[in-house]
């Protein structure tokens, strides 16, 4: 009840959360900046004694760069690089809070803050709302320094559209060009972001002669790239021009390394997205928009052919069986059985908004974080919180993860569970009972307002059954343009549940198809299902 109110209550601030990113967005300069974000600060929590701090990576002192000036050096005592932005708060003292950010050009905003005018102190509410600030400074700040980014990108393509005005005969073929530039940019960003790399090169030649050449970031010495011990590369050419990719040097906790076969797989779909987008401005004709449709589907899925388990564990007292039908175009369904050692098993399944390729690719990133995360036996909570900032960091605006995951103890039975915005999960007890597994939170990637998953525990008895599915089952139509639904879904569960676990599997799968008849399949269609025996 506590975080409905706490979710009610914020929400009613979601539109002054959007004037401070639209005022803050305006700034002119990095201290406009923050002299309006302590503004936004004063407003919400009645305070008038905060002091703004601004350093440079790698030089320790920090500059004042609010209004107020501190009584004493002793306040900057408070303040330290810190690699991940942080709040801590403090208790009768004469600083109360200490925000510490690092900004996104490798400089540090520091922010000091005193008690209220009421002397009350912060409460949950409070260091809610101060966190989502802190996300929308963070956010405009972001576009700040893109925007400044971009007045450099438009002089440069400006001065090539001098260089290369013999090939450029209008001004359509001109602003061709400026498009296909900003997709370059883009991409050396994305694909950099994705595979952890610390920089990125595209190289455009003709007869071995280079003619242009983008990097990010944009101010690093390409040679530093292409004189990198650790190297990967993927090339297409196309209309007599090659188009050559570099990326140098994998950033982990331990150091640059080298990247791996995934790496490799996501810059050659970068590669060829890239491709398909250049085809695209040339040909118009169908049979070359239906070719590049062909070959990103292809993309699409062979990495969903790998990541999807070609075979399930066996769970010693258990019956487990699954199945993945794709639609016709490739979606992204994803569903697994990992086995985590000592009789525990990991049962996931998710399902990411919108299809294809980059469907396929956030697939592939939740796939890779969730081997990396389970080995370390951290709270299905904490990792889901994980997965959440990972997927809104490394995805668009549009592309989200609905997902459910339960670690089965096989020798008791216990399940542990979170449901990230997932249909809800059915368990069917031995006697009838029929209990739904829905706890955690919002879509992985949706928001990251640093809001925490819940999560569920339950037990399977002898005779139980654990139903997971994604919306490919209720949501199929026939032609009437009528769903399967839920309620016949769960009746068909029911009905059928003495079956064995790929009996059931492929009796449902039967059902739904009959029911639909001739129809397209409009989705994919993915089901695990657990029973204890």
């Amino acid at each position: 009840m506590e975080n409905n109110n706490l979710v009610e209550k914020l929400a009613l601030q979601v539109e002054s959360f959007q004037e401070g990113f639209e005022v803050l967005s305006k700034a002119f300069s990095l201290v406009e900046m923050v002299k309006n974000f302590l503004h936004i600060i004063r407003g919400n929590f009645i305070i008038t004694e905060i002091y703004a701090f601004h350093k440079i990576k790698n030089i320790p002192d920090w500059k004042n760069i609010s209004l107020q000036k501190i009584p004493d050096e002793s306040y900057l005592s408070y303040l330290h690089d810190s690699n991940t932005p942080s709040i801590k708060y403090f208790e009768n003292q004469k600083i109360e809070v200490v925000i510490l950010l690092p900004l996104v050009d490798q400089s540090y905003l520091g922010i000091l803050i005193g008690p209220k005018l009421d002397r009350t102190r912060f409460t949950e509410l409070d260091k809610i709302t101060l966190q989502i600030l802190i996300q929308v400074f963070d956010s405009a700040h972001k576009a700040f320094i893109n925007q400044k980014k971009e007045k450099s990108l438009i002089f440069g393509l400006n001065e090539k559209v001098v260089q290369l005005n013999n090939l450029i005969d209008t001004v359509i073929e001109a602003s061709r060009y400026d498009k296909r530039s900003v997709l370059f940019e883009l991409s050396l960003e994305r694909i950099t972001s994705l595979t952890n790399a610390s920089s990125a090169l595209l190289q455009i030649s003709k007869e071995d002669n280079i003619e242009q050449h983008y990097s990010f970031p944009g101010n690093i010495d390409i040679n530093k790239i292409l004189n990198s011990k650790y190297k990967l590369e993927s090339s297409f050419t196309y209309n007599n021009l090659s188009y050559h990719f570099t990326l140098a040097e994998k950033e982990t906790r331990h150091g640059v390394t080298n990247f791996n076969e995934l790496d490799k797989l996501l810059l050659d779909a970068i590669a060829r997205q890239v491709q398909a987008s250049i085809e695209n401005q040339f040909l118009n004709s169908q049979a070359i928009e239906k070719e590049k449709m062909e070959q990103e589907l292809n993309v699409a899925a062979s990495i969903q052919q790998r990541i999807l388990p070609t075979a399930l564990p066996k769970i010693e007292g258990f019956d487990l069986a699954g199945i993945n039908i794709p639609s016709k175009e490739v979606g992204g369904d994803y569903y697994n059985c990992i086995d985590l050692g000592s009789g525990k098993f990991a049962l996931i399944i998710a399902d990411v908004a919108g299809k294809g390729i980059g469907a396929a690719l956030l697939v592939s990133t939740l796939d890779a974080s969730l081997y990396s995360y389970l080995q370390f036996d951290i709270p299905l909570t904490e990792m889901a919180d994980r997965l959440n900032k990972l997927i809104y960091k490394s995805s668009p605006a549009d592309k989200y993860i609905t997902f459910f995951i339960a670690v089965l103890e096989s020798k008791t039975g216990e399940l542990d569970v979170v449901n990230a915005g997932h249909n809800p999960i059915f368990l069917l007890r031995e006697n009838g009972t029929m209990e739904k597994l829905d706890a955690g939170g919002v879509g992985l990637g949706m928001f990251d307002f640093g809001i925490p998953f819940a999560g569920q525990k339950s037990i399977m008895n002898s005779g139980d059954r654990l139903f997971l599915y994604t919306d490919g089952i209720p949501e199929a139509m026939n032609e009437k343009e009528e769903e399967y639904s839920d309620e016949k879904m769960i009746n068909f569960f029911v009905e059928h549940s003495n079956k064995s676990s790929e009996d059931f599997i492929y009796a449902m799968v039967s059902d739904v198809k009959d029911y639909v008849g001739n129809t397209p399949q409009s989705d994919d269609i993915t089901a695990l299902i657990l029973k204890r025996n």
